[in-house]
């Protein structure tokens, strides 16, 4: 029989400085008597990041959610904006925010992202951008989500909250598109506590971006627009500097655990682990299984009660799917018959514990649970 863990083993746990090192930085924030306002800390945090992300422009800001609604504002989107139902509610509400209309297209069975071959049958003549998503961290088929932008005008925004680090061919993920959202809240691979990013090509999207996360304002005596204030703070900003240094271990920790679960899994039937894509920089941000029950003999709903027996908390990304909201499952393109593959999807995933903490003896348990719990 065996035993559930001590302690609710949750589905991450945030990679956190040194505190020595972490004090030391606090005692300069100290000195400086500056807190916020776009300090020596945040300004130090924008180029490292600019350079470890290979960005060309990079503005900091609050959080994710803020920088993706600014992002809108920059690129001027309006009417509609076709993007994915498997995600997190920030993306479509970020959308709603800024009076947009989110139009849903299904996604792909393999890497859950927006399929680019129904892009092209939901554009009309109020979309003016596509907002894909790379999924877990899984990037989408950019090349062809740029070939139906150019052709019909519009703009590109990822949400690339998930994909840190991820590269494509040695490109950077941000190398692709207009703007480019990174989040880096705690639960997310590489973080600053709270807090999210904008990477552009434009360098006029990054002077728009600073003055808007800073309600508009582009000098003392000059307000050239509505803002808002998604504005960074010292403290976050000192940790995110030390993280830096941190994050590459991170994920090279985290694809030792996520190589050893996929070997353990694919002897068990129904647990479909996924695969790295040849010519993708993963960085092992989300560690995702399907569940087959015909094949496993449990649903994941089943499953997922069945961990939660064991002390294991696993997530349910993304269930329910976006667009099956109270507050867009009324929307066109939210019919169910429209969404075949995302919702059948949203029923099958489940994600697991990883972080660079785990035991491989935690994997090992894990997994040896999930074996036993579809025995009986």
């Amino acid at each position: 029989m065996l035993e559930p863990f001590a302690k609710p083993f949750y589905i991450t746990q945030p990679l956190l400085p040194d505190i020595n090192e972490f004090n030391e930085m606090l005692k300069v924030i100290w000195a400086s008597k500056q807190l916020s306002n776009n300090g020596n800390m945040v300004k130090q945090l924008e180029r490292e990041l600019s350079d470890f992300l290979n960005a060309d422009f990079l503005s900091v800001f609050s959080n994710g959610t803020v920088a993706l609604q600014l992002a809108c504002k920059i690129l001027r989107l309006s009417g509609e904006v076709i993007t994915t139902p498997f995600t997190f509610a920030a993306t479509p509400h970020s959308l709603i925010w800024n009076n947009i209309r989110p139009v849903f297209c299904d996604i792909e069975e393999d890497t859950f992202n927006i399929n680019p071959d129904l892009i092209e049958a939901l554009i009309t003549e109020h979309t003016t951008a596509i907002m894909p998503v790379h999924v877990f961290g899984c990037p989408c088929n950019v090349e062809k989500i740029q070939q139906i932008a150019d052709k019909y005008g519009l703009k590109v925004l990822y949400d690339a909250a998930h994909a840190f680090g991820v590269k494509i061919n040695g490109k950077p993920i941000s190398f692709f598109g207009d703007i480019s959202m990174f989040s880096f809240h705690a639960t997310k691979i590489y973080h600053t506590i709270e807090g999210g990013a904008l990477a552009f090509k434009n360098p006029n999207f990054k002077e728009r971006a600073d003055s808007l996360r800073n309600f508009g304002i582009r000098s003392l005596d000059c307000v050239m627009e509505p803002g808002t204030n998604g504005k960074r703070n010292e403290s976050q900003a000192a940790v995110g500097i030390l993280l830096l240094k941190e994050v590459e271990k991170e994920i090279e920790k985290r694809k030792e655990i996520t190589n050893l679960y996929r070997q353990i899994l694919e002897n068990i039937p129904g647990i479909n682990a996924g695969r790295d894509i040849d010519g993708v920089t993963h960085n092992y941000s989300y560690f995702v299984i399907r569940v087959d029950k015909d094949e496993y003999g449990l649903s994941r709903n089943e499953l997922y009660e069945k961990l939660m027996e064991y002390n294991i908390v696993p997530r349910k990304y993304f269930y329910p799917l976006c667009s099956n909201f109270q507050c867009y499952c009324n929307f066109p393109s939210s019919a169910k018959q429209q969404l075949p593959v995302a919702n059948k999807t949203a029923d099958m995933v489940l994600s697991l514990p990883l972080h660079g903490r785990m035991l491989m003896s935690d994997v090992e348990k894990i997994c040896e649970i999930i074996k036993a719990v579809s025995e009986g």
